[in-house]
């Protein structure tokens, strides 16, 4: 007779034998869509395909459809099989799938670039299956530009109940004026109950004991699945289901990336209740751990972060394997786990949980996102280990997260915003003998042990009278500390307010360093002479702001400082950037604005990866603009004067709205009705400066008109202000921009993209606007609120207009004559340019040479501006610039 131990080895070798069979799918379906029917179709994985010509899948109209649409290129990452062909959907279109009963893996395929016969960044659809909607006006193009590395391709992957009916009907239906496409559709069955999880087996809310099912008829999208510690594994069919596993370094927060052991040598060890097909053995054999270090772990977390939106339920499942040699016992590695500041697990042990080394586990975590009408939220997972514990580390082997249907069986979230830097946490740290929700603190002492930080603060402060403005309660400052103005007053406290009387918060550099994590450069978001802007987290991780800090280093900026914090504290509009506070400790000079998500105007009209805007977005983006100045220069008691207009000033928050920003150059206007203007040096950005005001030194509002009408042609023709090298006539976009509306052949130099866009007499009435404020002298230029109006008019003959596509390619000898030089956004040769009157702007010209393309400040007195001015100035740049192209 064996020995019992031995028929239990054996009982076990045999089950997990038993489960260690890859799962062989019901449904199996591969469609190349619009893929010629006798070309060979099979993908370099080995997978073979079919086509959707002459489907029997396909059930719609053939018509409504093109028969083949070919990629004009093909990206190295993108294979043969199934990106290279698609097909285009002008109405309604369905396939229709039968299959047997259950959860299918519904994956969508898209190549978003220009096709024989249409282009695929600018479609935009809705997708249904069995009456789930899946996309709504979804663009392909806009979900890569926020993918991590901004892949080629994308694939959206689903996962659809068939219970009710042994049929997957998908249908595409494009928005209006638009198209639907899709380049590759699979079908693939799974398991019962992988996921479903019924009332026997259901899980918990986070922090909670309220059981949450997961019904059959749910359906699921796959937010994210990534094998942690490891590479990508794409399309891995050990599994029988073909998913994809991506790296999760992308997603670490902060310095503490911890370590990524692995044993390949390791045989992986199923269970019933961990079948072979849960997640494939690679995943189980690499892991990611905070390291060997115990105080350093004990001060950190093991963390990464993730973009969802909000108003859905989300399935986290965290896979686990022990395979390390040191750990071969329960209670030698415990850890918490937290989401989302919660508890999800107090005293994890995954040997525990197995049973022993190489046996892999799951756990299941349900968390709820509120709406808050954010779109996108950020979703914490962070590990922190248990004191007691023999090992203080943590360990994650793989992590999927899926997005369940909402009550309506919707799964469609907007389209995403384009990619940024991940927002620092709340570094503080919650932690009890209860388990408390222990939240994100990275201290210094990751990098070079904990110092002290003592705090100076002295404040003087006298009164100043309160004032309310229309549109806005205005707070003035209250005097000074030693060194800066301080525009505190006796409401100012240590939390944000959106009280009028509450306009200023000072926070401590242990604040910011924290808001920072002391100053990572990973969360830089601009630079310039002054240092750097940061992208931070406030107010436990609520409230995400900019960080503009001058370089203790620099000479510059601290008059510049000190006139932002003045008049930005006193100032609250809907088109102007909103300042938060300052920081004064120990010598630092900092303030802390609104996060404007989408950056500056300039990274969306040329040198970018965003796609190109619609030009009525760009329209409405200038009228915010024009607004912000409207009131600075007619909305306050003292006119302001930004004298720093430019593309990169003009800021877009995440619904598009704009704002002016960077009042560091700013100057109060004349301070009584009989003084036209105020005598100052000159000061602003290259290609943007009044000629006038360099000519008399004499600053006026109609200064800041003329900077915002070389941002009009900036907008219309997506070029920058100045391009030197060109020949002389086109190196200013101000200069250029008048030859060709005096030779009548505007459309010459209007963005390409644009083209069909823009309704003829909306092109006109822009183009005579924009030329309005560029006139040589400031009396023949409007006001900024008469730029208010022209630009809301062309805005209503543009929507009810006649949109007739025009001419971007020249035709008459006019346009010709224009088009037929160097072209604006392409450097030429030096000289060769066609003589105007515009003589003054040869100040602002350079022939030859480098200008920073951001606009370098210029300052005279009294003097013509010479080469090494502009050089000297170059490297002089202002407080109030951000010269990074990225922008907030």
């Amino acid at each position: 007779m064996l020995p019992f131990f031995l028929l239990l080895h054996l009982l076990f070798s045999f089950t997990s034998a038993v489960n260690s069979a890859a799962y062989t799918p019901t449904d199996y379906i591969l469609l190349d869509c619009g893929a010629p029917s006798s070309s060979n179709l099979v993908s370099e994985d080995g997978r073979k395909w079919v086509t959707d010509e002459r489907s029997k899948f396909a059930t719609s109209n053939s018509e409504n459809a093109s028969p083949k649409s070919t990629a004009t290129r093909q990206d190295q990452s993108v294979t043969q099989v199934p990106y290279m062909t698609a097909r285009v959907f002008h109405d309604k279109f369905n396939y229709s799938f039968p299959v047997s009963a259950g959860l299918k893996f519904l994956r969508f395929y898209f190549y978003p670039v220009q096709y024989s016969g249409f282009d695929g960044a600018t479609s935009f659809f809705s997708v249904t299956a069995n009456n789930h909607l899946l996309l709504k006006n979804f663009s392909a193009y806009l979900a890569l530009s926020a993918e991590n590395g901004r892949p080629a391709s994308l694939i959206k992957e689903f996962m659809v109940p068939c219970f009710e009916t042994e049929k997957l009907i998908v249908t595409f239906s494009p928005s209006p004026n638009s198209f639907a496409f899709v380049n590759g559709i699979e079908v693939v069955s799974m398991p019962k109950d992988m996921y479903v999880k019924h009332q026997e087996d259901s899980v918990s809310f986070v922090n909670s004991k309220i059981p949450f099912e997961i019904p059959d008829a749910t359906a699921f999208e796959t937010v994210y699945r990534l094998n942690v510690g490891g590479a990508t594994v794409a399309n891995v069919n050990d599994t029988g289901m073909f998913r994809t596993w991506r790296d999760d370094s992308p997603y670490i927060f902060g310095a503490a990336l911890g370590t990524v052991p692995s044993r390949f040598n390791v045989t992986i060890k199923y269970t019933n209740d961990t079948p072979a097909y849960t997640a494939p053995a690679t995943i189980y054999t690499t892991s990611r751990t905070m390291g060997p270090e115990p105080k350093i772990n004990m001060n950190i977390n093991l963390t990464w972060n993730f973009y969802v939106d909000g108003g859905f339920n989300y399935l986290l499942r965290l896979h686990f394997c022990e395979t390390q040699l040191e750990v071969t016992k329960a209670g030698q590695r415990v850890f918490d786990i937290f989401i989302n500041n919660q508890t999800a697990e107090h005293d994890a042990d995954v040997i525990n949980w197995s049973g022993g080394n190489n046996i892999p586990v799951y756990k299941d975590y349900v968390l709820l996102t509120p709406s808050d009408g954010h779109s996108k939220q950020t979703l914490w997972l962070a590990l922190h280990p248990t004191k007691p514990a023999r090992y203080q580390d943590t360990i994650l082997n793989g992590l999927e997260i899926f997005r369940l249907n909402k009550s309506d069986g919707s799964l469609a979230v907007p389209n995403p915003e384009s990619s940024s830097s991940p927002s620092p946490p709340s570094p503080s740290v919650r932690k009890n003998k209860k388990g408390c929700s222990l939240v994100m603190i990275i201290t210094i002492a990751v990098f070079s042990g904990v110092f002290a930080l003592s705090l100076i603060i002295c404040v003087f402060i006298y009164k100043h009278k309160v004032r309310r403005v229309k549109d806005l309660a205005v707070s003035e400052p209250k005097s000074s500390w030693a060194q800066l103005p301080c525009p505190s007053n006796s409401t100012c406290t240590t939390s944000v307010s959106l009280l009028p009387s509450d306009l200023c918060r000072r926070f401590s550099i242990v604040e910011i360093k924290e808001a920072t994590l002391n100053f990572d450069e990973q969360f830089i978001i601009g630079s310039g002479g002054f240092g750097h802007v940061y992208k931070g987290c406030i107010d436990g991780g609520s409230t995400t702001v900019a960080i503009k800090r001058l370089d203790s280093s620099s000479r510059q900026g601290i008059r510049e400082f000190q006139t932002e914090l003045e008049l930005l504290s006193k100032l609250r509009h809907v088109n102007l950037v909103s300042l938060i506070g300052f920081c004064d400790d120990l010598g630092e000079m900092i303030l802390v604005y609104e996060y404007m998500a989408r950056g500056t105007l300039r990274d969306h009209l040329y040198k970018t990866k965003n796609p190109p805007l619609p030009w009525k977005r760009r329209l409405e983006i200038c009228i915010g603009a024009a607004r912000g100045l409207q009131y600075l220069h007619a909305g306050v008691k003292q006119a302001i004067i930004h004298r720093d207009i430019k593309s990169t000033n003009i800021l877009l928050d995440e619904n598009w709205v704009a704002k002016v920003s960077d009042f560091g150059l700013s100057r109060l206007g004349p301070t009584d009705m009989f003084q036209s203007h105020v005598s100052t040096v000159v000061k602003g950005s290259v290609g943007y400066v009044d000629p006038e005001y360099y000519r008399k030194q004499q600053l006026t509002e109609k200064s800041d008109v003329y900077s915002f009408g070389v941002v009009l042609f900036e907008v219309l023709c997506a070029r920058p202000a100045m391009i030197p090298g060109l020949p002389k006539d086109q190196i200013s976009l101000a200069r250029w921009a008048k030859i060709c509306l005096k030779r009548g052949s505007l459309e010459s130099i209007v963005d390409p993209n644009l083209m069909g866009d823009i309704s003829p007499l909306c092109l006109k009435k822009f183009g005579e606007l924009a030329e309005s404020c560029i006139k040589d002298e400031g009396i023949e230029r409007p006001l900024m609120n008469e730029v208010v109006w022209g630009l809301e008019f062309a805005l209503q003959m543009q929507e009810s207009g006649n949109m007739n596509i025009v001419n971007m390619e020249g035709g008459d000898e006019v346009m010709k004559s224009c088009s037929s030089q160097t072209s604006p956004l392409k450097p030429g040769r030096v000289g060769g340019g066609t003589t105007t009157d515009d003589d003054n702007e040869e100040l602002f010209s350079v022939s030859g040479g480098k200008v920073s393309e951001s606009g370098s400040t210029i300052s005279s007195v009294g003097r013509s501006v010479t080469r090494g001015d502009l050089d000297r100035t170059k490297s002089e740049s202002v407080f109030s610039e951000i010269m990074n192209a990225k922008g907030r």
